[in-house]
């Protein structure tokens, strides 16, 4: 697990090691100069899923991403590393209110664009390869220079995941284009690092 646990945990090295799910950007909305949040559209694609039940977000998430970890590097059809995309996703839900996150929490691994067409097969029988389709999202950032255009740093609970939620929600112009039940945390830090890369995606509904 190490080669791409550094790299998510490395400032510098490794960078263009890190392959990005790749998106368009559709618009923006600004306000005084800074960028509130970005409209993207992502193509549709193959992700590699695994939902977990644990007692708190925090230890889902952890524990999904072990185990998603040992897919990428070894424990697939090919027997080898498949290489590191960013962000690694994690699908939360919640009531209507916003106000309770769901146990159920997907952790997900783009696979890198040479493992598109065939993508290698988990050993670990909870893990699904599932095509996603194309998607537009919403998603708010810090400011338009930032290195990762991030909505939040540091760690993600089950308190904080609902205040982004909310947040973004009062950003947003028609908060009814977007499903309001289902939530993306899109993290481009390994989950134990201490100050986490976060975006939160709100999905525009079909």
């Amino acid at each position: 697990l190490a080669e791409p646990i550094q790299q998510l945990t490395s400032n510098n090295q490794g960078r263009s090691s890190r392959e990005h799910v790749p998106f368009t950007l559709l618009a923006h909305k600004e306000k005084c100069g800074e960028v509130l949040f970005e409209k993207r559209h992502y193509e549709k694609g193959h992700w590699a899923c695994i939902t977990m039940r644990e007692d708190t977000y925090e230890q889902s998430i952890c524990y999904g991403f072990m185990r998603i970890m040992r897919y990428i590097c070894q424990q697939n059809s090919l027997d080898d590393y498949l290489g590191m995309t960013l962000p690694i996703v994690t699908v939360v839900r919640t009531d209507e209110n916003h106000s309770v996150i769901s146990h159920d929490v997907t952790v997900a691994y783009y696979l890198p664009a040479e493992h598109q067409a065939q993508p290698p097969q988990p050993h670990d029988s909870d893990i699904i390869v599932e095509v996603w389709p194309a998607s537009v999202v919403y998603t708010r950032i810090i400011a338009s220079f930032a290195v990762f255009p991030v909505a939040f740093t540091g760690p993600t609970n089950e308190v904080t995941i609902i205040d982004q939620i909310n947040a973004m929600a009062e950003l947003l112009d028609s908060p009814g284009v977007c499903v309001n039940d289902s939530f993306i945390v899109a993290g481009y830090t390994n989950p134990a690092h201490s100050h986490r890369q976060n975006e939160i995606w709100f999905l525009e509904r079909r």
